[in-house]
């Protein structure tokens, strides 16, 4: 008999993420953006203005790490960091021109990924999904203390 406790997904869902992100390089490559700077680029487009500690904390990375995909966002002109004007020690980070004119661009991509990765899929059956993999996330977080994880849409 089938249970909840012998049933696993764990590698599928890993299996997904891996092939979603793949996917998602191969169309996205014309950008000359790695996935980590892309992530960085549209988290700061919909939230102009965070301090580098906190688009850490979104992107799941530690702040070095993301120090030096903000070093090369700015060398390529897709990011600019700004003096907090209440704190000298901190940077604001905000996208450019630049950046803005891909955003759309790499929208699109998703988009049609997740067109492509859900056809033949009832948008109930896609829904249902959605609502368990929430409920997974949700009793996994629980048994971290409940510390919420950002989520980037994708």
């Amino acid at each position: 008999m089938a249970t909840t406790e012998n049933t696993s997904f764990g590698y599928l869902l890993s299996d997904v993420t891996l092939l979603f992100r793949k996917h998602f390089d191969r169309r996205a490559v014309r950008f000359g953006l790695t996935r980590a700077q892309w992530r960085a680029v549209k988290v700061l487009h919909f939230r102009p203005g965070i301090r580098q500690s906190q688009l850490a904390e979104f992107l799941e990375m530690e702040p070095i790490a993301v120090g030096r995909v903000i070093d090369r966002l700015q060398a390529a002109g897709f990011v600019e960091r700004r003096a907090d004007p209440n704190d000298r020690r901190c940077w604001r980070l905000y996208t450019t021109d630049q950046a803005a004119a891909v955003v759309g661009d790499m929208e699109q991509i998703s988009r049609e990924l997740r067109v492509d990765a859900t056809r033949d899929i009832p948008l109930a059956e896609l829904e249902a999904t959605i609502a368990t993999l929430e409920k997974i996330k949700a009793n996994l977080q629980a048994m971290d203390g409940g510390m919420a994880l950002p989520t980037d849409g994708d």
